[in-house]
């Protein structure tokens, strides 16, 4: 499963960010920050679709039933949470040891 959001980034990555074709710093610098950032939902995405796939659907078949819709919608909000507790935690942790230097 893919977001669909890799298409048009890194097209135009080191293309001239400026005139004479000089690479910009701090274009490539955000360019890749994006390209890391779609790396990172897609893994998200597939992660919680295979977890959500192995509790929630027994017998794969042609339609999910109400239970399994239910189940797969319950976990994905779970996972999403827990995904956003553990992610807001790390990067307080990484400021404050950030700040500590």
């Amino acid at each position: 499963v893919t977001l669909g959001m890799e298409s048009g980034f890194g097209s135009d990555f080191g293309s001239g960010g400026g005139a004479g074709g000089k690479l910009d710093p701090g274009l490539i610098m955000e360019q890749v920050k994006v390209q890391i950032a779609v790396a990172n939902a897609q893994e998200l995405l597939q992660r919680m679709t295979d977890k959500c796939f192995r509790k929630c659907i027994g017998k794969p078949g042609g339609a999910l039933d109400n239970s399994e819709q239910k189940c797969i919608a319950m976990c994905m909000d779970r996972y999403m949470d827990s995904w956003n507790t553990v992610s807001r935690a790390y990067n307080s942790r990484l400021q404050r040891e950030r700040a500590n230097m």
